[in-house]
């Protein structure tokens, strides 16, 4: 399979074309930057073009109708309170800055890369919220903090341009999954609804086949790997100079886990394709053990026992057992289109491949 760039036109407020890559010398690129800066692109509708909302309304399961089963979400928990953000309303705004309690959060979701990650909104103690720079780099959201205006790789998960360059962004854990999977799981969740303040056609996906024609990208990328289709979904992970990409349509109708090693470090992939979720923790506990997971079927949210009898969900959490309460640590990983992480990782290695 050869990918080739393909010009397409949407909406007029989701323009964007391969005759808008920046020089060096642009202003959109001045100073110093970690990626090149003859590989960052202009996505057309400009700074803020593509608004990102702030803290957006939230309606209950049974008030959402504009979602069908198979529309995929992102859920973020803290306690007890779980908040949900469809695939269907960051298509159009990528950044939704929000929180629970005292925790300041920015959901961002590229639809060019397929990659949702939950950034702390709190920088060196002051809280900000992120916008849409209108740039790409590898096809991917670069969005802007305005607290100090410096720019950050979605997908390389850190500031790559202006004051905080080189600072990693505090993520926290999020599952992806279906409408359906959701509604059977968390029917007490909220829901960001249509009501943004902001007119789109939140039913309709503005990209057209991108999502499903392998052939099609907007803007050139780094590193071609036709190892897997392009717009194929994976879990990746990341840790140090190591990488490795689990296939979501590999793992199975059932629970699935493995336990594997990555740069010297125990983790555990978790995944199921009819579900359409997946995620990866770190194995070794605060108390300096290392546990061995085993999948448990038919008890959503609840996807892992234990060597000790803990059971544990997907979001990393005992939740029955001697450890309830614990969370287990994460490393860098999330979902993304196959083309996009392994332009940015190209040394990952696909697992059962």
């Amino acid at each position: 399979m050869k990918n080739t760039i393909a010009l397409l036109f949407f909406s007029a407020i989701l323009i964007v074309g391969c005759d808008n890559v920046l020089d060096s010398s642009s202003d959109g690129v001045s100073g110093e930057w970690l990626i090149p800066k003859d590989q960052i692109f202009d996505g057309g509708p400009g700074k803020d073009g593509i608004p990102a909302l702030q803290n957006p309304e939230l309606l209950s399961i049974s008030s959402i109708s504009y979602l069908n089963d198979n529309d995929l979400v992102i859920i973020i928990r803290f306690g007890n309170t779980i908040k949900v953000y469809p695939h269907a309303i960051l298509d159009w705004h990528e950044i939704i800055n929000d929180g629970i309690d005292n925790h300041k959060f920015a959901i961002t979701y590229c639809p060019l890369t397929g990659s949702a990650t939950a950034w702390n909104r709190i920088l060196n103690g002051t809280e900000t919220t992120f916008g849409v720079s209108g740039l790409l780099y590898n096809s991917n959201l670069i969005p802007y903090d305005r607290a100090t205006n410096s720019n950050w790789s979605q997908m390389e998960v850190q500031s790559v341009n202006g004051s905080l360059i080189g600072t990693e962004a505090e993520t926290y854990s999020i599952i992806e999954t279906t409408w359906k999977t959701l509604k059977a799981l968390y029917p007490a969740a909220s829901v960001v609804s249509t009501n943004t303040g902001i007119s789109r056609n939140y039913g309709s996906y503005p990209y057209g086949d991108y999502r499903t024609n392998h052939n099609s990208l907007l803007f050139p990328v780094s590193t071609n790997d036709e190892r897997l289709d392009a717009k194929l979904r994976v879990l990746g992970i990341v840790d140090g100079s190591d990488a490795i990409a689990h296939q979501i349509s590999s793992f199975g109708n059932e629970n699935f886990i493995s336990n594997e090693t990555i740069n010297g470090k125990q983790i555990v992939v978790i995944g199921n394709s009819d579900k359409n979720f997946a995620a990866a923790f770190y194995r070794n506990v605060s108390d300096g053990k290392q546990l061995v997971f085993t999948p448990l079927q038919n008890m959503l949210p609840i996807v892992m026992e234990d060597n000790e009898g803990n059971k544990w969900d997907f979001f990393g959490r005992a939740v029955e057992g001697s450890r309830t309460g614990e969370e287990l640590d994460s490393p860098k990983a999330f979902i993304a289109y196959w083309f996009a992480w392994a332009a940015f990782y190209p040394n990952t290695s696909i697992a059962n491949n």
